[in-house]
């Protein structure tokens, strides 16, 4: 990182790593590992943003009920607290959840994450269950670190209908609710959305007195998640994405490019509207890019190198998306990219590659693609001239 140039690392603590069984004894081992990583990237003159969460929850809070019991929600906020009293001294930038929508949905109605269950009210519950903690660990990262920066990430996408049909546009809506404003209302101090909760019936979350208020727990930063837009179409089957209950389907159009993960179009334009309507309908004191990035099959050439021009032009087209959103004033303080290493997915294992260092799995040797010199370069002047964004779009 530091031969890249790169001023800041986003990356998660374990929370089975610190409290093995979530809500028992600390593991002094675990948190002296971080203690030399913070301390590692500091000396390099690298800032440590912190995700306390990125979906490993320890087994034995999982076998109690996982985030259906506000139990785990405690240990949760405690955990928080073991951290920021252990790292806050070095560490000022904190991000309670990584993607909470998908630890609900991927896991508790998809069943393709952990803890592979497929009910439509559990995730709900779930879902709620995490902003409930997210807002908590805000209080309690604040109480223990006074000077903290706050936020969460929350994986975002810019929907739009695919005609002018009143169907699609109601369908596209319900899509938005899902995966958006589920979230990012209560966070804001909006509560649910009415259309949703009404669509939902009988399956929306239970909502405790004071939830509401301890959701919205004012953020010092929204983090945002983007990698694709989603054109939706009415279907009353369901087929995706998403779930039956939306009663949509996504449509693909033959001309927009896809990049090699789960049919996610490339569409820099998507991010450059989410950002303005973050913007315009939330006004969060500021925004990171906490992931942005996309999966090729790389390998490496006859000469050993990784040429890998169709990522470049991936990231180029999202950093024009992003700096046209900052021009008009959408507030983006800073942009990660997904992510440094040829990483293992939850979904895909080993076969998908989203870095800009290219990973042998079998030997562990890193060889820094181009697109990793190519972000080097943006790092090291961070600027990206408005002539060179508008072209790239």
């Amino acid at each position: 990182m530091a031969s890249l140039g790169l001023s800041s690392y986003r990356f998660s603590l374990s929370w089975p790593r610190i409290v093995p069984d979530g809500d028992g004894a600390v593991n002094p081992a675990g948190l002296d590992f971080y203690d030399r990583l913070v301390d590692a990237l500091l000396a390099r003159g690298i800032r440590p943003f912190v995700t306390l969460f990125h979906w490993d929850l320890p087994a034995a809070l999982q076998d109690r009920g996982g985030w259906l019991r506000r139990g785990t929600v405690d240990a949760f906020v405690r955990y928080a607290e073991i951290a920021a009293r252990r790292l806050g001294d070095r560490v000022a930038d904190w991000i309670t959840h990584n993607e909470p929508w998908v630890v609900a949905f991927c896991g508790h109605l998809f069943g393709v994450h952990a803890p592979g269950l497929r009910d439509l009210p559990t995730a709900l519950a779930v879902a709620h269950g995490l902003l409930v903690s997210h807002g908590r660990a805000v209080a309690a990262l604040r109480a223990a670190c006074p000077g903290a920066r706050v936020g969460i990430a929350q994986n975002l996408e810019w929907v739009e209908p695919a005609t002018a049909r009143d169907d699609d546009i109601a369908a596209a809506a319900r899509h938005d609710g899902a995966f958006n404003r589920w979230f990012l209302d209560p966070m804001f101090g909006r509560g649910y959305p009415d259309d949703l909760v009404r669509w939902y019936g009988a399956d929306a979350p239970r909502v405790a007195p004071d939830d509401l208020a301890q959701i919205a727990a004012p953020l010092d930063f929204l983090g945002i998640n983007y990698y694709t837009r989603r054109v939706i179409a009415h279907d009353p089957a369901g087929r995706g994405p998403g779930h039956a209950a939306l009663a949509s389907r996504q449509i693909y159009w033959p001309f927009v490019p896809r990049a090699d993960f789960d049919e996610w179009e490339v569409a820099p334009e998507g991010l450059y509207r989410l950002l303005s309507r973050v913007q315009r309908d939330y006004r969060p004191p500021a925004i990171y890019l906490t992931e942005n990035g996309a999966s090729w099959p790389d390998r490496p050439g006859p000469d050993g190198e990784i040429h890998d021009l169709v990522r470049i032009r991936y990231l180029a087209r999202h950093a024009a998306a992003v700096h046209q959103a900052l021009a008009e004033g959408a507030p983006v303080r800073g942009y990660f990219a997904w992510s440094l290493l040829d990483n293992f997915e939850w979904g895909f294992g080993f076969t998908k590659r989203f870095g800009l260092v290219h990973v042998d799995h079998a030997t562990q040797q890193r060889t820094v693609k181009d697109s990793g010199r190519w972000y080097a370069r943006l790092a090291a002047d961070n600027r990206f001239p408005l002539a060179d964004a508008t072209a790239a779009l």
